[in-house]
């Protein structure tokens, strides 16, 4: 590995060693809801109600703090093994007036299986009219790295995140399926005229990038029209990185990693024509979720990115300047939990997930 490629990493885990004075933010930890078996994604409905998707499968509605005991209805049946199951789940921009939310999931069994997204409408406790929008494609044996996040663009245009099902790292680079991309649908699932490998023969239509291994955070910066992902690296190599459409960002023929039995799977950190990440981490966090806050109750982090950490058991706090991560800090480490999902409510809370069989809602308060 160049001694040039690895400069930026080296000097970036310093930063980490040396918190610097602004990481100090009085807050406090209050327990939402409690009892969850390993929750996954969060998303509040314009009445306030909350929807949270368990990767076991089922999808659950907390009203006024409370979580009702009967999981909602009528949700497409997951396939459960090791990390796959129910995924992301978002309300729809128009679901005022259509109902709509989309759910993620795992589809089919052990030997074949893809993620698949759904369509429905959310009627009293149920879902009804559910309807296929994406399958990735094609099938693979393996329940892991699955991606499944899911955001829609201010221009109403869908975005899935797709993993590359470990074994099948190498098809990350091959525009001919989905494996480590990013895709870009309409609302219906159909492919929008203006994505990036619209008019290439040997590219799927609906591909907005490639080069991933496993985007498990995503999130839009509407102020500066910005895209950030999180995505897990090998044995180290996390990345945080900068979205354009129609690029590549690398993986597996870049990374920072190394595969989990020590050996090296590429000997380049960068190359020409391929996306270098923002931020690297080393060793891994495993980031999950992605969001930027805004909001009124912590001024001091207006416009800084929080990443959970699974491995990391915390959040991560990401400084940004003018596009570019500067800085970071860890959070909420005193709680000692995986962290698979952070959401900004709509009061300016931060809403943590914590990945466990028996998994909670926190909430994240100004302590004074």
């Amino acid at each position: 590995m160049p001694m040039l490629s690895r400069l930026p990493c080296v000097l970036f885990l310093m930063q980490f060693l040396l918190l610097p004075a602004w990481a100090e933010q009085a807050y406090e930890v209050e327990t939402v809801v409690e009892g969850l078996e390993h929750p996954w994604s969060l998303a509040w409905l314009p009445d306030g109600r909350m929807l949270v998707t368990e990767r076991a499968g089922r999808l659950r509605l907390i009203e006024d703090d409370e979580l009702n005991p009967e999981p909602v209805g009528g949700v497409p049946e997951a396939h459960v093994h090791s990390q796959a199951g129910l995924f992301e789940v978002v309300p729809a921009p128009d679901f005022a007036d259509t109902g709509h939310i989309y759910l993620s999931l795992a589809s089919g069994s052990r030997r074949a299986n893809t993620l698949l997204v759904v369509r429905a409408r959310l009627d009293g406790h149920s879902l009804v009219d559910v309807e296929e929008v994406f399958r990735a494609r094609p099938a693979r044996s393996t329940s892991v790295h699955y991606g499944g996040r899911m955001l829609f663009l201010p221009d109403g245009t869908l975005l899935i995140t797709v993993g590359d099902g470990f074994d099948y790292r190498e098809q990350a680079q091959d525009l001919s399926n989905h494996f480590g991309t990013i895709v870009r649908l309409n609302p219906d699932g159909s492919a929008p005229d203006n994505n990036p490998f619209t008019n290439r023969p040997d590219s799927l239509a609906e591909i907005y990038t490639y080069g991933h291994r496993n985007i498990q955070g995503i999130v839009h910066d509407a102020e500066s029209n910005r895209l950030w992902t999180s995505d897990h690296g090998p044995r180290g190599g996390d990345e945080l990185n900068r979205i354009q459409p129609g690029l590549n960002y690398g993986w597996p023929a870049v990374t920072h990693g190394v595969d989990y039995s020590g050996a090296r799977i590429t000997p380049f950190t960068e190359l020409s024509g391929m996306e270098s990440p923002e931020l690297v981490w080393t060793p891994a966090v495993a980031p999950s979720g992605l969001a930027l806050y805004r909001g009124d109750l912590f001024p001091d982090w207006e416009g800084n990115l929080l990443v959970g950490g699974l491995v990391a058991r915390s959040v991560g706090r990401i400084l940004l300047d003018d596009g570019s991560a500067t800085d970071h800090e860890m959070l909420f480490g005193e709680l000692n939990r995986r962290i698979r999902d952070v959401r900004i409510g709509p009061d300016g809370a931060i809403y943590l997930l914590t990945d466990h069989v028996d998994g909670r809602i926190l909430r994240v308060l100004p302590s004074d």
